[in-house]
């Protein structure tokens, strides 16, 4: 909702220049015609005093506040006040207001407080207010937010941990093709080096193999076979050994709890994602799978007049290129400016749908043919797909590939002969 929407007049003006410790903060009293600067901690209960204090001198009407933040604790300590109309404001649009009229670029806190205000007086129409929406859906971003943190920290740990092996146990390296599981992590705490390894019998190392879900006889056996036969250690240097030992079996412990937490976040985002009425839509997407589905349905939300258009939500989204034109000069660049979670969200599913969608390959082949190189042609073929998924979500229907091909078709698209060859 836009600021102009809304025709019932505000008490005050309130911005808020929000930091760690601190928030400044410019309230301008249109009756009166006043401004007023103050500060407060930033602490639940400077906070709660601040909100309440404003309800006893202005009574119960409306206050708009705008902050540089979408998310975040002030915006969710301010959030549970009905009285407060929440407008975040881009930092950068902060900043290039204040450069507009400060050339000088002298910067406080409290100037920044009072261009917010400025701002939603005078460009209203260009802001919107927060609005909560649905729980659920918060919930979700944040439930799959979180767990692709974790995944990140399972990459990092799961690096460090090789690279530390390679100084004393580049063996072990081989044995296991995937490197952030837990039989991974408890075959280094059983086996911390390639004399306890070698040292363990066959019938030892095929009942590990068992207890950790490997019952291939043929996998066991080549494992086993590996061990024995890895010869003889990197070095005998206690002095480089003993230090990087310890450091991989700390990361390993590390890994573990990463892991397992992995498991419980996966667990919840499912429960949660089944419960949801689109989750049907994005699950008969190509290739989204249990991970992909749920954070494509957060990017989305469900509030499908947020987006006017398949341009809007591209543009949003950050997967539709931005055009520049100065004098006889134009050219085309990707987007700046967009929530990075979810264009990733959105690229990384493109491309994990290239396998299951046979046109989708075809017009990725294309774009290399052309001279593209692999992030090129995934923004192009992401670009294709907003619009194509947009509809979906805007008509509650499941994409097709059959009826997507017979409109290639009917279209006469030149996709069409790559996809019969």
């Amino acid at each position: 909702m836009k600021l102009h929407q809304i025709t019932t007049p505000f008490a005050v003006y309130i911005g808020i220049d929000w930091a760690d410790r601190k928030h400044d903060i410019c309230l301008y009293d249109p009756a009166a015609k006043t401004w007023t600067h103050t500060t407060i901690a930033a602490t639940p209960q400077a906070i709660a005093d601040w909100a309440n204090q404003l309800r006893k001198q202005y009574g119960e009407r409306q206050f708009l506040v705008g902050l540089e933040q979408k998310r975040g604790l002030l915006l969710y300590a301010l959030c549970q006040y009905e009285h407060l109309v929440l407008v975040p404001i881009n930092p950068r649009t902060v900043a290039n207001y204040r450069k507009a009229f400060q050339p000088s670029r002298a910067k406080s806190d409290l100037i920044d407080a009072k261009l917010i205000v400025e701002l939603m007086q005078r460009h209203g129409d260009k802001l919107d207010i927060w609005q909560a929406g649905c729980a659920k859906h918060r919930e979700l971003r944040q439930w799959v937010e979180s767990r692709r943190m974790l995944v990140g920290e399972k990459v990092r740990l799961t690096n460090r941990i090789t690279a530390a092996l390679k100084s004393y146990y580049p063996q072990v390296l081989d044995w296991f093709a995937d490197k952030h599981t837990i039989a991974f992590c408890e075959f280094l705490e059983q086996f911390p080096n390639l004399e306890s390894a070698q040292a363990g019998t066959p019938e030892l190392l095929k009942q590990f193999f068992r207890n950790h879900h490997i019952i291939r006889n043929a996998t066991i056996q080549r494992r086993t076979q590996q061990i024995q036969e890895a010869g003889p250690p990197l070095t005998q240097d206690t002095a480089i050994i003993q230090p990087a030992q310890a450091l991989v079996q700390g990361l390993v412990a590390l890994l573990k709890v990463v892991l397992q937490q992995l498991i419980e976040f996966e667990t919840q985002i499912e429960k949660l994602f089944s419960s949801l009425p689109d989750a049907e839509l994005f699950q008969a997407l190509p290739g989204a799978g249990p991970h992909l589905a749920p954070r494509l349905l957060a990017a989305f939300g469900e509030d499908r007049s947020r987006f006017n258009s398949a341009q809007s939500f591209m543009s949003y989204i950050g997967i539709a290129p931005v055009k520049e034109e100065s004098g006889k000069k134009h050219w085309v660049h990707w987007r700046w400016s967009c929530p990075i979670f979810l264009r990733q969200t959105f690229v990384e599913w493109v491309d994990h749908a290239r396998p299951h969608s046979a046109w989708s390959q075809a017009f990725y082949q294309q774009q290399r043919t052309a001279g593209k190189s692999h992030q090129k042609a995934i923004r192009a073929l992401a670009y294709k797909w907003g619009r194509i998924l947009w509809r979906c979500w805007q008509d509650k229907t499941a994409y097709d590939e059959e009826k997507y091909v017979a409109a290639l078709k009917r279209q006469k698209s030149p996709l069409v002969a790559s996809l019969t060859d």
